[in-house]
């Protein structure tokens, strides 16, 4: 299990680097979204090449970061049901979930993306837009959102057996909203004291 738990973290930090340094690329899409607007408003000229920028950037922050936000445990769930269950069964529901939701469909996102992108770069493939950007980028960040994803589903699977078995501590105790919510405002409570 220890060669396993080294296997998790080397997959964590790798999508927690890429996570952190793909949130700048918002950042950028909104300033190629504003020197775009302007430099459309001012000289009454403007490039779909731009405007593609932005999807690119944007679909590639999203994509790219999938895998962080999976790591950080920050993925959408129903609390409400989720919370009624006591943490050893959510570390089971959380289990089951990626061995038969999330490993199988990013499994079959990587399988089916390869010839995909192969196909769209050896061919050249251009946007139908005109003055449009080329494709095969966009579709290669796809590939690689899913990989990463997959490889943070990995990563997910040997923490949640780890944690089952008692290796290793849970990195994310779930906190219902409601608990949350009664832990701020002794926060709030405590500082107003203070």
């Amino acid at each position: 299990m220890a060669g396993l738990l080294t296997l998790s973290r080397t997959i964590d930090r790798v999508n927690e680097f890429i996570g952190k340094w793909v949130s700048w690329l918002i950042l950028v899409a909104i300033l190629v979204s504003a020197a775009n607007a302007v430099i459309r408003k001012t000289f009454d000229m403007s490039s779909n090449a731009w405007l593609e920028l932005q999807w690119y950037l944007f679909g590639a922050a999203f994509m790219l970061a999938a895998a962080y936000t999976l790591k950080q445990n920050d993925h959408i769930r129903i609390d409400i049901v989720y919370g009624m269950f006591s943490r050893r069964v959510q570390h089971w529901i959380d289990l089951f979930g990626h061995l038969f939701f999330l490993m199988p469909f990013v499994t079959l996102m990587v399988i089916y993306f390869v010839p995909y992108v192969s196909l769209s770069f050896h061919s050249g493939e251009m946007s139908n837009n005109s003055g449009g950007l080329i494709i095969w980028p966009a579709k290669a960040i796809l590939l690689a959102g899913f990989f990463l994803l997959a490889l943070q589903g990995i990563s997910e699977i040997i923490k949640k057996i780890a944690i089952m078995r008692g290796d290793m501590d849970d990195p994310t105790p779930f906190i219902s909203v409601h608990e949350q919510a009664e832990l701020e405002a002794k926060a709030l409570a405590e500082e107003v004291r203070s």
